[in-house]
């Protein structure tokens, strides 16, 4: 009866071993995907800020070279 309980702990201990394995390696993977996917959304919207700014600030010279053309 002992040979048997200990035989049977043993495949539970490997089974838990495993499981945790591949449960780590699911959720550092699902990590890495969600990361990977806010990186780029981000990136997204700096590009986004990036292009309004740049926008503005042509605008702006823009706007600042106009009375020097009329004043001349």
């Amino acid at each position: 009866m002992g040979y048997v309980l200990r035989v049977r702990f043993a495949s539970f201990f490997a089974g838990a071993a495993v499981a945790l394995a591949a449960g780590s390696y699911y959720l550092h993977k699902d990590y890495k995907i969600a990361h990977h996917a806010m990186s780029q959304q981000m990136n997204n919207l700096y590009k986004s800020l990036d292009g309004r700014i740049s926008s503005l600030e042509n605008l702006k010279e823009v706007e600042a070279m106009k009375p020097v053309e009329d004043a001349e």
